[in-house]
């Protein structure tokens, strides 16, 4: 992973609440494939022991939904250990993840409104795919 550049990628458009939800998620779900890019326990001075939040930058991008359906589209299928995290719409109603999980396979990405997507991966993947894209301000 030294090679490795971690993004997450946010529609800028939605609300203050959702947004921040979705990159939580987003970020949860990356540490959750390679538990590598945090995890990591450090103690200060005093000895208290905690977590790192993370090993590599996070930088936040913004695309519009469209951009990032094209993003995802194009990110998958992902070099081989690269991750590729989708926040579709639609989960944003669902409560239960046994609910998401289950409709999974009778839904298309290609025809979902994307409101997030997050990346791990080889920096020249990671930068093919985001290096247009800005910072979310």
């Amino acid at each position: 992973m030294e090679d490795w550049r971690v993004v997450v990628i946010v529609e800028p458009a939605l609300p203050a609440g959702e947004l921040a939800n979705t990159v939580a998620v987003l970020s949860i779900g990356l540490g959750a494939a390679a538990p590598a890019l945090a995890g990591a326990r450090l103690a200060d001075q005093a000895g208290r022991i905690f977590h790192i939040c993370a090993n590599k930058p996070v930088p936040v991008l913004q695309a519009a939904a469209a951009d990032l359906k094209s993003l995802l589209l194009k990110a998958l299928p992902a070099p081989e250990g690269a991750l590729v995290v989708p926040f579709p719409r639609f989960a944003r109603a669902l409560h239960v993840y046994a609910d998401y999980e289950a409709s999974m396979p009778a839904r298309d990405l290609s025809s979902e409104v994307i409101d997030g997507v997050a990346l791990a991966g080889p920096t020249k993947w990671i930068r093919s795919l985001t290096g247009s894209l800005k910072l979310l301000r």
